[in-house]
């Protein structure tokens, strides 16, 4: 049975559980539980991390631990009741965890790292807490270092701060606002300004001295100089090297490192250096032998200087290398080190050896303690500590040290009858009275042991030596009376036996006679001679002489003797114990002087403060003393001599000795009596202020005076302990009058007197520190009372005097700081005027940084006690007091300019912290009483409005994010819990008095802005938090924007018809609101828009308004990221379920249609640009949304916007070509004209003209970028206007220019030809302005399919690539994924006039053919009925594809979606005549460029020849003769009769085109390819029999051929010519079907029989450079050498593998220029197929081939022939059937031509073209092209049109046909001329040519099937009168089209009839342009 748990609450899994039993609860380790139930080893209950799932577990998989239960019951709440440090280290290292992995994620690997330290850490530190075994102290410092790793971690990764006190986190319930912020505070600055070390050290490490020849041991001496003054600052740092150079104990490490301790922040100058001086334990001299000498000696060797600045800069660890310079002279080693520092070069140079000294330095901050603790490496090793020369700055009280630095300086000696100088060693000894030497008290420095006896060192050869050596004597006090000082001199000799003699002495007693040791300075003593032999055991032999010049001792001869020689040394004694002072030994011994006790007294404030400290309890019981012996004599002395002691210890230096007099007092202290004597001299003092002239006095005494009534209290207690407490009124009287005369004296105005002022301000100051002593003896009542009476007599008007003023703050800060006013009695006497000073000070705004102190101390109070009664009246007073001042205060200093400087920026920051805290407190403690109370107080609804509009105003600035640091989270939700509360009580004093008649709109919109802007505070948004920060916001606190939503629904309400005054003002901050994901706000808030919608149609009729605002604010605040799919779709189903009933439900509906929409691109929008890279997404998007703006909102400022955004992006990009298409977009809405335009976007302030003409510039350069010159030079025609007509020449010239540039670049630039490919996006998970449509792209330069579908998949990861070219069916569509399908196709050019022109260049063409292309086509091949295995092409059908754009391509997309597709199959025979066409087409497209020598390269056009040759012998062409020629299929399909003619024509022109091209070939071939060209001609003549033809020449003359084009071109007229290598002209019938190649290219190779016939089938080709393909096709597949090709693979077109894969990578790039420019595409759409008899083919029998033959079926204009010079043309030329039965060709007639049905390709007026994509069998009125050759009038020169493409296109040159080119030709044959040519033409040519115009290059606003677009202003072109020269100008192409159609035809209409054909013109002269 299942049972509630008691104690059982809480716990820890220590095992994962899977929870696979019924009810189980899953668990994993780590995991904390909160137990509700227990049965037979079960528990049950939930995990902490997510309450909501409960179930059973086993209880052993659970660790129990103690835990609080709060609400016992249903909503039992668990705390833990471990150390609250553990609990926060446990969570905080759970958030950590999930965080620290994605560091990882992110890469960013060195936080990754140091945070798993630091956690590490954490984790030991944890265990050693819950150990329990730690001491108390150990305990505190475990938890510092656990606060301080969390804090770094925790700002690390940007998580909040928290606040603690003492190492735990503070709930913010349980502290006042005020006290949480100065945590905050506290916790913000330690991180920020770390606290600057007051004192420094200096941690050295001797490394070693490298040097090359030292072989002698050395000492090296270390220590700092101040260069400023000129002399050493610290002792010396003293080791020994041995003959290596490396330290001679370096087992112990502190004879090697040394600290140079408490370095003071002064001592921290460039002008601090640390000084190395290195001596030499050896020889004399470095040279002499070995063996010269035993003697050592101790002689300079080198010095060495770094400057500790070098340390400043950074805290160095690294081996530093110091030079090491000696002097030149000996005499200056004393200064060597100054002259370093000074750089005098002359006076030392490098050591000879070149040596260099190894340290390591590193520089230390703070107390040597804490360095001990963090730096435990530098310690554990042991190290000699090196102190400052003298105290440090700060005097510790028990510090000992009894230290006397001696410095050896010099020495003047006379030669003593030598010849030479001395070398003069000193040897120092400390000697007793007894003649006994103190051991180890002289100390080299502190590396060193202490020593007996020093040694100097020797200088060679100088009577005068200099020293400067330093040493310390740390003698104890009991020594130092009766030991002097003795130094010996001796002369050492350089000689072999190296003595040392002795010649004299010198000596210096530590003590003088009376007392007082030997004072500091220099002394010059006197040297006494002596004999080497000297015995000094006996020192009262020469105790006696006098030791110093200054000196002389009685009468003694032997004084004189020794005044020639002399020795200086200088002493510095450093004592706490000894004094050098007379005076202070004096007043010390006052009992045997009393004669001079006044004069002592006097003199005790010249003693040095060092000297009284040191003796600071003798000389405190001195003045008692003196006090009790004669109070009347000496008390005023005394006093003052007490206040000086008492003022002495308020310097920094000696401040910690105040605990020392704290002691004297409470323990050692025992003047009874003197409180009388004190208070009456006080009194005296405090009396005189008024009237004294000079205060300096009188402000020590009242300075002094917090320690005065220390000695006072304490002596009263002494007193009444001694005597029972007698006299009690009579002290009680003292001080009331005390008071009293303090009173007077501060009630008096200063009137100016900055003396009187300043003594005020003493005595407040220190006024405070008396509190805690009057608490001693009198009531704490009493003592409030005095001080009320005492704060309450300073002026209540505010002087001049600011100090004062500011130390009266203070002196009230002090009172409310102390214990006093802690007690709840004394503080309701003492608020009235600490509050009374407080508003005083605030109403003059001045000094607001005290006063925030002073309040936040008093609701820190308030706080503690707030259970009390007491505070509830203290909170009443503070109301009526300060809550308005403090409103105002708030507001004056939030909307002050911000101070420029950081110091005065942090303070400013500070005071409006502060007020903040303390308004929150306030608000916070107030109750319902309190709140009710204050509305009550206002007397008019003036008053209160005044006051609302404050607080609201109060609270927007208190929300502000920069009113606090942004991770101190915790504040602003204490802070948004006080505001939302005041104003759920203020809202319902809003709707009492603000509503029906007494509305006021200002209040209200206050109040919904403050409400809006608070539900938006970043950190209200849970969402953003972690799980378990989320758990603790909500269980506190709750969420607020709910509470706040619906108080913002519930007062909206409440408005009535008030409402139109918000709207549509509100519509944008309410939507704000709603698009904050969190459900239950949206709920609330989504239906006021309703309401909004509903009174707007109730006021104007419709919502305009209302439609406005939303759709401007939702675009500005979902690209801000807010709102998401599910807000769309609420906002949808709340607001349609809310107007169901409305009569304006129409309007409603269509309203929130439009919103849902525009939501939907916007939130595409926004997931599209959150991707890094710019893609075709981001472009799509931005496009989808564009035009919404444009279309269906008609919003121009959002449209204009996102045209700018979507350039951005094509740049970006670098679609130049559409950068430039998007620009025209803003440009084609401007006008040439002034009027003036305001900044927007990047654009200044200009008028439109300028920002047009700069419009313009900026698309010519992309146009020019993009290579699409065409459209550049419509563009600088358009601005050259302007500037012609604004007589602007000099811009003119520049804009002509760059139009011939562009010109230039056409003719002279590659360009090349894009793909096409179209992409199907199927399936819901695609983005809105994707999902189920299909699309046509543009890819990038040399973008093949297979590198297309492969962006596609990157772009779209989780898409699935459909492998079929078939429609998808609806489950597709339906499908939640993505499906692709992609495959290529091939553009149609909308006209073809340029295309077909002859003697353009084609680069020109290639422009016109895949630009402006509105129409796609792809095919697919299938099988209809059965399939014959013997010839497969029977029923080979093939299905094609037209595909129509909403746009054309290029334009301001790389993709447009597919408007509408049309389906049409072509039966096996139209197939079969397309394909050889093509094949025909490509055959003599490689022939001409083989000619011209355009092919660098021959292969291509030999594996061409061979791929026709050998699949047309093995049964290719044979399979089509036994397919459509038999007899079953002529009768089964008549209708076919012509199709079956043209099938039979292709043939034989097939086999005229290959006996050129091998005639051609023969000429090119290489020798080593010669057998191949033999086979060839062999297979050849194969296939010729095979098809029933024996022989052209008998039919056929040759003639030259001429190829100005890249084309063989030939007379009309000609005769009938016979093939030979040079050229042929033959004469065949003109065709009604022709078709232009295309060449593909593939790298499968067809090599066998059957494939070889399907390659000549399909019209593809084999060669070892590429395959030319003649269809692009939904497969990628290529066709490899099986037997037959499959349905799939016939005719398909992969669109990659442009290379060559025997090419070479160099030759690539020309070959593809030059051998396979013309890459054509089967255009077979754009040449329709007519199948009217009128065009059927009509053959002459022989004999009258120069005639053409009337046919019954063609009328009498289609007869008509108009010349053309054509030449023998490989774009279409056909073959001539033979119907003769010799087998001879004969010419066949030339067919008329139609009026209404000619090519687009023959006449030159532009037109539309025919319905785009018929059936060839629909339609009367379907165009063809010109039959290669026509018969042609003698004298009429014109171009014919070459259809061949090019990589690139342009617009051509002029070109001419000279009458040469046809001379040949009509010298051989005369025939008369065709009905209609000759001369006679060419009289009407010229009226009709004005006519002429060519396809325009571009069209600016795209064509859509939807609805008309008006023609662009910007590029519209007038109609010129004047007819157009070759070759046709873009401007002229624009217009024509223009003219002609802005449209391309729907399919479903009628066709339209074409103009007249036109006869071409004569070539103009280029200056005719």
């Amino acid at each position: 049975m299942w049972i509630p748990t008691e104690h059982e609450k809480y716990g820890v899994v220590i095992a994962s559980f899977r929870g696979t039993v019924p009810y189980g609860l899953s668990l994993e380790i780590g995991d904390t539980v909160q137990i509700l139930e227990k049965c037979d080893g079960w528990y049950r209950g939930f995990a902490l991390k997510n309450p909501n799932i409960k179930g059973i577990f086993p209880s052993s998989y659970v660790h129990l631990k103690n835990a609080f239960v709060k609400n016992r019951g249903q909503f039992e709440m668990v705390i833990p009741t471990e150390d609250s440090v553990i609990t926060e280290m446990t969570s905080t290292l759970r958030d950590w965890g999930a965080m620290w992995k994605q560091l990882y994620v992110r890469n960013e690997g060195d936080l990754f790292h140091r945070l798993r330290h630091i956690m590490n850490e954490i984790l030991d530190l944890r265990r050693q807490v819950l150990v329990g075994h730690l001491t108390h102290d150990r305990m505190k410092d475990v938890k510092r270092h656990i606060t301080a790793r969390l804090d770094w971690g925790n700002e690390q990764l940007g998580l909040d701060l928290v606040p603690r006190k003492e190492y735990a986190m503070v709930d913010p319930e349980d502290v006042s606002i005020t006290e949480l912020y100065r945590l905050m505070e506290h916790r913000h600055r330690k991180k920020d300004t770390p606290v600057q070390a007051s004192s420094h050290h200096l941690f050295v490490q001797m490394k070693s001295l490298m040097c090359s020849n030292l072989g002698e041991e050395l000492e090296v001496i270390f220590s700092l100089f101040d260069s400023k003054e000129n002399r050493p600052i610290s002792e010396r740092f003293f080791l020994r090297l041995n003959r290596n150079g490396l330290p001679k104990a370096p087992d112990k490490p502190e004879r090697h490192c040394s600290l140079f301790v408490d370095l003071g922040s002064s001592e921290l100058r460039r002008d601090i250096y640390i000084t190395v001086h290195i001596i030499r334990i050896g020889r004399m001299g470095a040279g002499e032998k070995k063996n010269a000498c035993s003697v050592q000696y101790r002689r300079p060797f080198g010095c060495a200087v770094l400057s500790i600045a070098d340390l400043l800069a950074g805290e160095t660890k690294d081996d530093l290398v110091l030079k090491v310079y000696m002097c030149n002279t000996e005499s200056e080693w004393y200064q060597i080190h100054e002259n370093i520092i000074k750089k005098l070069n002359a006076r030392y140079n490098l050591t000879g050896s070149n040596a260099g000294l190894a340290v390591s330095l590193q520089l230390l901050h703070g107390d040597v303690e804490q360095i001990r603790r963090e730096c435990a490496s530098v310690f554990s090793h042991g190290l000699s500590i090196t102190r400052k020369l003298g105290f440090s700055n700060i005097i510790m009280p028990g510090e000992m040290r009894n230290d006397l630095y001696i410095t050896i300086e010099r020495g003047e000696f006379e030669k003593g009858g030598k010849s030479v100088a001395r070398n003069v060693e000193v040897t120092m000894l400390i000697v007793e009275n007894s003649g006994q030497t103190l051991k180890d008290f002289i100390s080299f420095g502190s590396g060193e042991p202490p020593a007996s006896e020093y040694h100097s060192f020797v200088l060679y050869h100088s009577n005068s030596p200099r020293w400067a050596e330093l040493l310390k004597l740390p003698v104890p006090v009991d020594k130092f009376r009766g030991a002097h000082v003795r130094f010996e001199f001796r002369h050492c000799s350089t000689k072999e036996k190296g003595e040392k003699k002795l010649f004299g002495f010198s000596f210096i007693p530590l003590m003088q006679e009376d007392g007082r040791t030997l004072p500091d300075g220099t002394h010059e003593l006197i040297v006494h001679k002596c004999e080497e032999n000297t015995n000094f055991q006996d020192t009262t032999r020469y105790l006696k002489l006098p030791f110093s010049k200054g000196i002389v001792l009685g009468n003694n001869p032997q004084a004189t003797k020794t005044t020639k020689e002399s020795f200086w040394i200088t002493s510095f004694l450093c004592s706490t114990k000894l004094t050098q002072n007379g005076d202070m030994l004096d007043l010390l011994k006052w009992r045997a002087h009393p004669d001079k006790i006044t004069g002592c007294l006097s003199k005790l404030k010249d003693i040095d403060g060092s000297e009284i400290v040191k003796f600071l309890q003798d000389t405190l019981d001195t003045l008692f003393g003196i006090l009790d012996e004669n109070s009347q004599k000496y008390g005023s002395k005394v006093f003052d001599s007490l206040v000086h002691i008492i003022n002495l210890l308020q310097d920094s230096k000696f401040h910690h000795f105040k605990p020392v007099m704290d002691t004297y007092i409470e323990s050692h202290f025992a003047g009874a009596l003197a409180y009388r004597d004190l208070i009456k001299v006080l009194k005296w003092y405090v009396d005189r202020v008024t009237e004294a002239e000079r205060q300096e006095h009188i402000q020590e005494v009242l300075k002094a005076q917090e320690y005065i009534f220390k000695y006072i209290v304490q002596s009263r207690r002494l007193f009444s302990l001694a005597t029972g407490g007698q006299k009690e009124d009579e002290f009680r009287c003292c001080i009331q009058e005390l008071l009293l005369s303090v009173r007077f004296f501060l009630s008096q105005d200063s009137k100016g007197s900055g003396a009187l002022s300043q003594s005020q301000a003493v005595f407040l100051s220190s006024f405070p520190a008396v509190y805690s002593e009057l608490l001693k003896l009198f009531d704490v009542r009493e003592v409030a009372s005095l001080v009320q009476d005492t704060l309450g007599s300073l002026p209540t008007v505010l002087p001049l005097d600011e100090t004062l003023q500011a130390v009266k703050l203070q002196c009230i800060g002090k009172t409310v700081e102390s214990q006093l006013y802690t007690n709840p009695d004394s503080r309701c006497i003492l608020l009235p005027v600490v509050l009374h000073h407080l508003h005083l000070h605030l109403q003059e705004q001045k000094n607001l940084l005290m006063c925030a102190r002073i309040l936040s101390n008093v609701f820190c109070l308030t706080k503690k006690n707030s259970s009390e009664k007491s505070v509830l009246e203290e909170i009443d007073v503070i109301v009526a007091s300060l809550l308005d001042i403090l409103l105002r205060t708030i507001l004056e200093i939030t909307s002050r300019p911000q101070p420029s400087g950081s110091a005065t920026q942090l303070q400013f920051q500070d005071v409006t912290g502060e007020f903040v805290a303390c308004l929150l407190s306030l608000l916070r403690q107030m109750t319902d009483r309190h709140y009710q109370q204050l509305l009550d107080s206002f007397n008019t609804k003036e008053e209160l409005r005044d006051f609302l509009l404050q607080v609201f105003t109060v609270f927007r600035i208190l929300i502000r994010p920069e009113m606090f640091p942004k991770d101190w989270t915790v504040m602003r939700l204490v802070a948004n819990n006080v505001i939302i509360t005041t104003v759920l009580y203020l809202s319902d004093a809003l709707r009492k008095n603000f509503l029906n008649e007494n509305f006021d709109y200002k209040i209200w919109d206050s109040y919904f802005y403050l409400a809006v802007i608070f539900i938006n505070q970043l950190c209200l948004q849970l969402e953003m938090f972690t799980p378990s920060k989320k758990k603790k916001v909500l269980e506190k606190y709750g969420d607020m924007r709910v509470t706040m939503g619906c108080e913002i629904f519930s007062m909206w309400q409440n408005l009535g018809e008030h409402k139109l005054h918000f709207i549509p003002a509100l519509i944008g901050p309410f939507l704000e609101v709603t698009l904050i994901p969190q459900p239950d706000l949206r709920n609330v808030m989504i239906p006021i828009f309703h309401d909004m919608m509903d009174w707007e149609q109730r006021r104007s009729g419709n919502f305009k308004q209302v439609e406005a605002k939303l759709i401007d604010k939702l675009d500005s605040l979902m690209s801000d990221g807010k709102g998401d799919e599910t807000y769309r779709e609420l906002f949808n189903s709340i607001l349609l379920k809310k107007i169901e009933r409305e009569t304006w439900r129409e309007s409603g509906v269509s309203l929130i249609a439009t919103v849902t929409r525009l939501m939907e691109r916007l939130l595409d929008y926004r997931d599209c640009m959150k991707m890094g890279e710019v893609d075709s997404r981001k472009i799509g998007c931005t496009v989808s949304l564009l035009n919404f703006y444009k279309t269906e909102l008609n919003k121009e400022e959002m449209y204009i916007r996102y045209i700018h955004k979507l350039y951005d992006l094509h740049l970006k990009a670098q679609n130049f070509t559409e950068a430039a298409y998007t620009l025209l977009l803003y440009d084609e809405l401007l006008e040439w004209s002034d009027r003036p335009l305001r900044e927007f976007l990047s654009y200044p302030v200009q008028t439109e003209w300028q920002r047009k003409e700069q419009l313009h510039l900026a698309i010519i350069q992309n146009f020019d970028r993009g290579k699409c010159w065409e459209n550049g030079i419509i563009l600088c025609r358009k601005i050259a206007e302007q500037y012609e007509s604004y007589y602007d020449y000099r811009n003119l010239s520049k804009m002509r220019m760059m139009e011939a540039s562009l010109y230039d670049k056409i003719m002279d630039q590659q360009r090349l030809e894009p793909e096409f490919f179209r992409v199907g996006f199927y399936g819901k998970k695609f983005p809105f302005f994707l999902r189920n449509k299909e699309f046509v792209c543009r890819g990038h330069d040399y973008e093949r399919l297979e590198a297309f579908q492969q962006r596609m998949l990157t772009e779209f990861p989780h898409a699935i690539a459909m492998q079929h070219a078939n429609q998808p069916d609806e489950t597709i569509f339906q499908a939640e994924a993505q499906y692709l399908q992609i495959y290529a196709v091939t553009p149609i050019p909308e006209s073809q006039e340029v295309l077909q022109r002859e003697g353009v260049p084609d680069n020109i063409k290639s422009f016109y053919k895949v630009n402006h292309i509105w129409k796609f086509r792809y095919d697919r091949p299938f099988h209809k009925g059965p399939k014959d295995k013997e010839n497969e092409f029977k029923s080979l059908w093939v299905e094609r594809t037209s595909l129509f754009l909403v746009q054309s391509l290029p334009g301001i997309s790389r993709w447009f979606e597919v408007d509408k597709r049309e389906v049409i199959e072509m039966t096996p025979l139209e197939n079969a005549i397309e394909v050889l066409e093509n094949k025909n087409q490509q055959l003599k497209t490689l022939i001409g460029q083989c000619q011209t020598r355009q092919m660098l390269n021959i292969n291509p056009l030999t594996m061409c020849l061979n791929g026709v040759v050998d699949a047309a012998v093995n049964g290719g062409v044979s399979r089509y003769q036994e397919a459509f020629f038999v007899k079953d299929y002529i009768l089964s399909h008549p209708e076919d009769g012509e199709k079956i003619a043209r099938l039979r024509e292709l043939m034989l022109e097939q086999a005229q085109i290959l006996e050129f091209g091998l005639a051609v070939h023969e000429k090119f071939v290489p020798h080593d390819m010669r057998p191949l060209h033999k086979k060839l001609v062999d297979q050849f003549f194969v296939m010729k029999s095979s098809l029933g033809i024996q022989d052209f020449s008998a039919c056929t003359q040759a003639s030259p051929v001429h190829f100005p084009n890249g084309s063989p071109r030939v007379c009309r007229n000609s005769a009938p010519a016979s093939m030979s290598p040079d050229g042929t002209r033959v004469i065949p019938r003109r065709s009604p079907l022709s078709y232009p190649a295309v060449n593909r290219y593939s790298s499968s190779s067809l090599s066998s029989q059957a494939s070889a016939e399907v390659s000549n089938i399909t019209g593809q080709s084999e060669s070892s450079d590429e395959v030319f393909n003649l269809q692009p096709s939904p497969s990628t597949s290529s066709l490899s050498s099986t037997h037959s090709a499959s349905p799939n693979v016939t005719s398909s077109a992969p669109s990659s593998a442009r290379a060559s894969p025997l090419l070479s990578d160099k030759h690539k790039h020309s070959r593809e220029n030059s051998c396979l420019s013309p890459r054509e595409r089967p255009c077979s759409a754009i040449y329709p197929i007519p199948a009217e008899p009128s065009q059927r083919l009509v053959f002459n029998h022989a004999g009258d081939g120069a005639l053409p033959r009337s046919d019954p079926h063609l009328s009498a204009p289609e007869k008509a022939v108009i010349p053309n010079p054509s030449s023998w043309s490989l774009d279409s030329g056909k073959e001539a059937k033979s119907m003769s039965d010799r087998g001879r060709l004969l010419s066949p007639p030339v067919p008329p031509r139609p009026t209404q049905t000619a090519s687009p390709a023959r006449h030159t007026t532009s037109a539309s073209p025919s319905p785009a994509g018929r059936s060839p069998m629909k339609g009367p009125g379907q165009s063809f092209t010109p039959s290669p050759v026509e018969y042609h009038s003698p004298g009429l020169l014109s171009n014919s049109p070459v259809l061949s493409g090019s990589c690139s296109s342009g617009i051509s040159s002029l070109s001419r046909c000279s009458t040469s080119e046809t001379s040949g030709f009509e010298n051989q044959v005369n025939e008369p001329p065709a009905p209609g040519s000759g001369s006679g033409y060419s009289g009407p040519e010229e009226p009709v040519r004005k006519d002429s115009k060519t396809p325009p290059p571009y069209s600016v606003y795209e064509r859509t099937l939807r609805r008309p677009v008006p023609l662009p202003h910007s590029l519209s072109i007038p109609v010129t009168p004047e007819p157009p020269a070759l070759p046709p100008k873009p401007l002229a192409a624009r217009s024509s089209h223009l003219e002609n159609g802005t449209r391309r035809t729907d399919p479903g209409q009628r066709p339209r009839p074409l103009p007249r054909p036109l006869p071409r013109p004569l070539p103009r002269k280029v200056s005719q342009l």
